[in-house]
């Protein structure tokens, strides 16, 4: 408290409040501390900061500021774990104390300012600086993304423009893929084909070497060629739903493009056959416009 002058309470006020506050702390000769973890001691801080505005505002003298500042920290000490009834007894004793250093406008000031605020709300006083307080605190580390950068306005291009063209590559995605599900299909009758002949040449009884019958060779040749046509019938049917598909993709792709909406005069602006589009209008209204002078 011998550092709380005049002059320091003086620049208390000056500061701005949360400078103002570390300035009164350091003048109270008090360790930095946490004012989340020790609400305690930022409560009382701010306490006494409120003593200090308040005593300006009525007038008093810098220095029975630094007095009232005083006057607080001792009420604040000397009332903890009191009843009510004994705050205001300690309340009074301290004010008949102080009549040397505040003349009776003051003192009177001091003292409604304590029962409206200290006395007032004296137990909720109690219970936040008389006693200890348990504190759960979670401290959590959360990465901030920043947005990403924007593209400049002349790269932009209309929402319905975007969404067409969104729609027409999701079209032409669709046909790439049915494309690529033929080829795999053909593969695949391929090697099936390939499979249903080697069992049927296998399932020919005796030797390798032994010379087949006629009867037995037309019939090897009848199977083969109608596993071919099998084989082939199936991919025919496939090939065709999926030229009908493709056709379907392309009419749909045609139909959007026809929708397309007109660009407005700001999306335009800047691009070369525009420019001599507009160019070659205004020359061609100058000329009219001489033509009848």
């Amino acid at each position: 408290m011998a550092l709380l002058t005049p002059q320091g309470v003086k620049k208390v006020f000056q500061f701005e409040k949360p400078k103002g506050r570390e300035h009164l702390r350091r003048l109270l000769n008090w360790e930095e501390f946490d004012e989340v973890r020790d609400s305690r001691r930022s409560i009382l801080l701010d306490t006494l900061y409120e003593s200090i505005i308040f005593a300006v505002g009525k007038g008093f003298p810098w220095v029975e500021v630094a007095e009232v500042v005083k006057f607080t920290e001792e009420l604040l000490k000397e009332t903890k774990g009191c009843s009510i009834t004994e705050a205001v007894t300690i309340l009074g004793n301290k004010l008949r104390d102080y009549q040397g250093q505040f003349n009776t406008t003051h003192l009177l000031a001091l003292c409604d300012y304590f029962h409206n605020t200290f006395i007032r709300h004296y137990k909720l006083y109690q219970y936040v600086l008389g006693q200890e307080q348990e504190v759960n605190l979670t401290v959590t580390h959360l990465e901030v993304c920043a947005p990403p950068q924007p593209l400049p306005l002349a790269e932009g291009m209309d929402r319905d423009i975007w969404q067409l063209e969104q729609q027409v590559a999701e079209l032409s995605t669709a046909e790439v893929q049915k494309r690529t599900n033929m080829l795999l299909l053909k593969e695949a009758l391929h090697m099936e084909q390939d499979h249903k002949l080697q069992r049927k040449f296998s399932e020919v009884p005796g030797q390798p070497s032994r010379v087949l019958k006629r009867e037995e060779l037309e019939n090897l040749i009848s199977e083969a060629i109608h596993v071919q046509i099998e084989c082939l019938k199936e991919l025919l049917q496939y090939e065709i739903q999926i030229t009908f598909d493709i056709l379907d993709l392309k009419l749909q792709k045609k139909t959007l493009n026809l929708k397309a909406p007109i660009p407005s005069p700001l999306s335009i602006t800047g691009q070369p056959g525009q420019d001599e589009s507009l160019k070659l209008h205004k020359a061609n209204k100058g000329k009219k416009a001489k033509a009848k002078k």
